[in-house]
């Protein structure tokens, strides 16, 4: 049937453009300038035998398959490109005009490594036939200057041999801001600072109105206070809430890694160096809040490029040439005496002017102990939901012995002390429950018995307690001795070195 078709065209010199054969189907694309009236030629064809139908059709099955690939690829969110085993590009998507800078007419037909550049994975895929999963690639040469991250995949004859190579890629900027989104801890307000202290509700108020500005603000407090909590709100009260909140603590990493996560660095910068390069956290947070941490620690050669930074808007990447433009807010905590440090020059005085356009102060607990049974009460709510157990409550003694604690380790402290108690106690936390590392309280109170009974006395009665209360909560011996972070032969030799008895050994 074919044979006759082509023979009826080829006969009235019907210029074929393309022919399609598929069961019960053949499509034939050809040119509208020829002689015949085009109502005779169907009638011609139709006469043919096993010819049940005639229609005419705007496009190919072949050509609708391609159009429908096309939108497809012009609709989604990666930028696209596909190879030929020379390295020419075949497929180019909108998004990859966007991402590379470079439009579809200019790149389709030409080598890959004229268009892009030669160091691009997807050349060695299709040499190889290996894949390659979100590869960052940060491409800065005298065509394109582009940051990415790409994944390829080899296009495979049937033998499997790669006869191409299609890859995908995301814009950095945009990965970013899926990374905020899906592994950033839950952003908390101001609402969920618990505290109902004159001192707190104050400084409360003071944060809330700051943070519709965009100015610096420099978060003073001792340790535990929840310094980092205040940052986070502020930053969800800002007009940058929908962009990301970058925190590092300036402690945490040594001087020449912190440049290189603050700032980045280029390819080749120092051994060890990421090929392509790396973003700072300075260009993550572009747009957001960058909260500093512990930014009295920061080394007087960082104090000078943060200057910089605040200064002009302006970073280097570490090994860079160029300088990059980021609109980031500040946000700086410390529990040091910045001013003592700048008396004895270990801290620039230009910086410290630049941090402290806003100071914030956070009160330490010992100085709102009213806040203390609320947010004891908080504590035990959340781990016992963690810790799948029913504690009931706390007390009126060991809410007693809370209150009258100095809490040196603040906030974090009472949640750490909150949590040993739960994993001794089977239903309330009781007074011996609490074991607190710097009480003046129960300091003095050893002093006034130490002279009727001896430490080791004092040590075995609280360890019986321990054990015992943990044998009522816990179904074996094995798990109460894990809740006491003790091994499980070191409970058996104290159950019998207190005459303590178990089922369960």
């Amino acid at each position: 049937m074919v044979l006759d078709i082509l023979t009826i065209l080829f006969r009235h010199k019907v210029n074929l453009k393309a022919l399609e054969v598929e069961p019960s189907l053949i499509c034939v694309k050809m040119d509208s300038d020829f002689r015949l009236p085009l109502s005779i030629l169907i009638e011609q064809i139709r006469a043919q035998k096993d010819v049940y139908e005639v229609s005419q059709v705007k496009l190919l099955p072949q050509e609708k398959r391609e159009k429908h690939i096309k939108a497809v690829l012009d609709a989604t969110g990666e930028g696209i490109i596909a190879i030929d085993k020379e390295g020419v590009i075949t497929t180019f998507n909108p998004t990859a005009e966007k991402i590379l800078r470079v439009k579809a007419e200019d790149a389709l037909g030409r080598k890959v490594e004229d268009v892009i550049s030669s160091d691009i994975p997807m050349l060695k895929t299709v040499k190889t036939g290996e894949s390659y999963d979100n590869e960052e690639m940060i491409i800065n040469n005298e065509k394109i200057k582009t940051h990415y991250i790409t994944s390829g995949r080899p296009i495979l004859d049937e033998d499997g041999n790669p006869i191409g190579a299609v890859a995908s890629m995301k814009d950095i900027e945009n990965v970013m801001e899926l990374v905020h989104v899906f592994t950033q801890p839950p952003m908390i307000t101001f609402d969920e600072i618990l505290g109902e202290s004159k001192k707190i509700i104050k400084v409360k108020e003071f944060a809330r109105t700051v943070a519709k500005g965009d100015s610096t603000v420099l978060i003073r407090g001792e340790s535990g206070t929840g310094k980092e909590l205040f940052a986070r709100s502020i930053h969800m009260a800002s007009p940058r809430r929908d962009k990301p909140f970058v925190p590092i603590n300036c402690a945490a990493l040594p001087d020449t890694l912190l440049e290189s996560e603050l700032f980045g660095y280029e390819e080749g910068a120092f051994t060890g160096a990421k090929k392509g390069g790396k973003q700072g956290l300075f260009k993550y947070a572009d747009k957001g809040t960058l909260f500093l941490d512990e930014i009295g620690e920061l080394s007087t050669h960082l104090q000078v490029k943060l200057l910089r930074v605040l200064q002009d808007n302006k970073i280097r990447r570490v090994g860079a040439d160029e300088e990059l433009t980021v609109d980031v807010r500040i946000i700086a905590a410390t529990n040091r005496n910045l001013e003592e440090l700048m008396k004895n020059g270990q801290f620039r005085e230009e910086l410290y002017y630049r941090l402290n356009v806003i100071p914030l102060i956070i009160p330490p607990l010992r100085e709102r102990k009213e806040d203390i049974p609320i947010l004891t009460g908080e504590f035990i709510k959340k781990l016992s939901y963690k810790m799948n157990n029913k504690i009931v409550g706390i007390t009126e003694d060991a809410m007693e012995r809370l209150v009258n604690y100095n809490w040196p380790g603040n906030i974090r402290e009472l949640a750490n002390v909150i949590e040993r108690a739960m994993n001794l106690c089977t239903d309330k936390i009781e007074a011996h429950h609490l074991i607190l590392q710097h009480n003046d309280l129960m300091t003095s109170t050893i002093s006034d018995q130490l002279s009727q009974r001896t430490l080791r006395d004092m040590v075995a009665e609280t360890e019986k307690k321990a054990i015992n209360d943990a044998l009522k909560r816990y179904d074996s011996i094995r798990k109460a001795a894990r809740a006491l972070g003790v091994s499980h032969a070191t409970v058996i030799n104290k159950m019998k070195q207190y005459g303590i008895e178990s089922e369960n050994i």
